[in-house]
């Protein structure tokens, strides 16, 4: 009986180890595969998102323009009062320099001036900048070689026209003076003025009419 039950131990135990046997095992574990799977910056489908960019830095640079006056500038600046000191004995002079070109007029029989400059605002204008440029500081510029001036009126036509008079005095004589100031271009400004005898109104009258006929004189 005792040989029976070791006869079948042993059976038992040699048919567990051949099924145990039969069974591959794996030389390394099995991996699984995270859930969810980390995106990557190279993953298709994956959008990158740029930060947002301050409103600041997303405005648009003023693009400006040369200050040198161009032959256009020249042209416009000679031609712009027309034929209007083609008669008489008026006798031109200009000047070209940065942001502007300057031309002038002198009449000896009539004891008169006129002057103009076109000037450039490199980056534009708006109507607060004209007003910041033709303040005192400009006057005192303008009037730099009169002994004395003072700003009489002002005023404006609804297009933008404006003018300013003045009375001025050179060796003891007075004389007044018109300053236009003439929107041109979205960069060009011209400003003229008509500078005569105190007692010689009507022929300053006459000139002004053809050169601005829209704007004489303030009321």
């Amino acid at each position: 009986m005792k040989r029976f039950i070791q006869a079948l131990m042993l059976t038992l135990f040699l048919a567990g180890c051949s099924s145990a046997s039969s069974a591959p095992t794996p030389d390394l574990p099995t991996l699984i595969a995270p859930s969810p799977a980390p995106a990557t910056a190279t993953e298709e489908g994956v959008t990158l998102i740029a930060p947002d960019t301050p409103a600041s830095q997303q405005a648009a640079t003023p693009v400006c323009i040369s200050t040198d006056p161009t032959q256009d500038d020249i042209d416009r600046a000679l031609g712009f009062p027309g034929k209007v000191f083609d008669r008489g004995d008026w006798q031109r002079s200009y000047t070209v320099a940065d942001t502007r070109v300057s031309v002038t007029w002198y009449s000896d029989a009539i004891a008169a001036v006129a002057y103009l400059e076109a000037l450039i605002f490199p980056c534009g204008y708006e109507e607060p900048d004209l007003d910041a440029f033709f303040t005192d500081q400009n006057w005192s510029v303008v009037f730099g070689n009169y002994q004395e001036y003072s700003l009489a009126k002002q005023c404006a036509t609804d297009n933008g026209l404006r003018l300013y008079t003045f009375r001025a005095v050179d060796q003891g004589f007075e004389y007044e003076a018109r300053y236009w100031v003439r929107n041109d271009t979205d960069t060009r400004v011209i400003a003229m003025m008509l500078v005569f005898p105190m007692e010689s109104p009507a022929v300053q009258d006459e000139y002004a009419y053809s050169i601005f006929p829209q704007l004489i004189n303030c009321p």
